[in-house]
């Protein structure tokens, strides 16, 4: 984690320049305070390693994220905005002539918040400072709104699904490839490829459906009484799930023969990926569905403050905007 030794390219714009910077403005709060808003500590579990060259420190990209959002600029356009304008320099703490850095950084700060402990600190932080200095006092009013946010995973097939599924339990599960390599023939699963078969065969899909259900179905049947890790007890549930969404009997079973076809629809609550469990079809309209999650938002009108934010799956009457 880079450490701020107090130095700037150039003269310090809020030093300098502070009389320019509107007092009360996001771009002065920052100026004042960012130190006490972001300390360093707050970020040093997002930096494990005391290896590697000095990096940007957080406080900059915190206040920098900060303005992005209160902005909604690109990661591009807030770089430019921090080598351009002399409020946002002033915000961010940097020099006159400094040229900030490359706008890949921005990405690699969120990631971190993300996969941290804490991925809302920033929020909180911002939060914190709303209640401290008052400014949503007397302000009772709340506009609410949800948006689709595409997720990034392909949506998967049933036969992608199945496939990657079972490989997940042979590379997880103690004792699985070995049961796999007697209980399971519709399918090479050391071939990162596709089953090859014709696929513009309507009967040949069929088929091959029918086989790798079955090929779950005796994997997880044979699988031995024993403690499992997280892991491997996900990988395991996984499997029982994705084997089950999207197949019914076949048309003259009666369900205990272990013939099964694709299910005539779409299950409720199906799992779109097995690379992101929490993603789901979610439709807007009658026509249009997109794959992946609500992002809601909680806004106090008059002064554009966001009071909550939260994600959720897009489906199901507990993710509903009214709850």
């Amino acid at each position: 984690m880079g450490e701020w030794v107090g130095e700037t390219v150039g003269p310090d714009v809020w030093e300098t320049c502070r009389e320019l910077i509107p007092v009360g403005s996001v771009f002065a709060f920052l100026a004042e305070d960012r130190g006490a808003l972001f300390p360093a500590e707050m970020f040093a579990d997002m930096y494990p390693s005391g290896n590697g060259r000095p990096s940007m420190p957080p406080q900059i990209l915190a206040s920098a994220v900060t303005l992005q959002a209160l902005h909604g600029l690109s990661d591009f356009e807030t770089v430019q905005e921090l080598r351009c304008d002399l409020r946002w320099k002033a915000a961010c703490g940097l020099g006159l002539h400094d040229m900030a850095f490359d706008p890949s950084l921005l990405a690699y700060f969120r990631r971190r918040l993300s996969r941290s402990a804490r991925p809302n600190r920033v929020f909180e932080a911002v939060r914190e400072v709303v209640k401290a200095t008052g400014v949503l006092k007397g302000k009772h009013r709340r506009a609410l709104d949800s948006t689709v946010l595409d997720d990034a995973v392909a949506t998967q097939d049933t036969v992608t699904q199945i496939i990657a599924a079972i490989r997940a339990v042979i590379r997880e599960v103690p004792g699985a490839d070995q049961i796999a390599a007697v209980q399971c023939t519709a399918h090479d699963y050391t071939d990162p490829g596709k089953p090859r078969i014709a696929w513009n065969d309507e009967q040949a899909r069929a088929d091959l459906v029918d086989s790798l259900v079955g090929d779950a179905l005796r994997l997880l049947g044979h699988l031995p009484d024993q403690q499992l890790g997280e892991k491997a007890a996900n990988a395991v549930g996984l499997l029982a799930l994705v084997a089950g969404q999207d197949v019914e009997p076949a048309e003259d079973s009666d369900g205990r023969d272990g013939r099964w076809r694709i299910t005539r629809g779409t299950a409720y609550d199906r799992l779109v990926s097995t690379v992101d469990g929490e993603a789901r079809h979610i439709h807007k309209t009658r026509t249009h569905q997109q794959d992946g999650y609500k992002a809601h938002l909680a806004i106090e009108p008059e002064t554009a403050l966001y009071t909550a934010v939260t994600l959720t799956p897009g489906v199901g009457p507990e993710h509903h905007e009214a709850t």
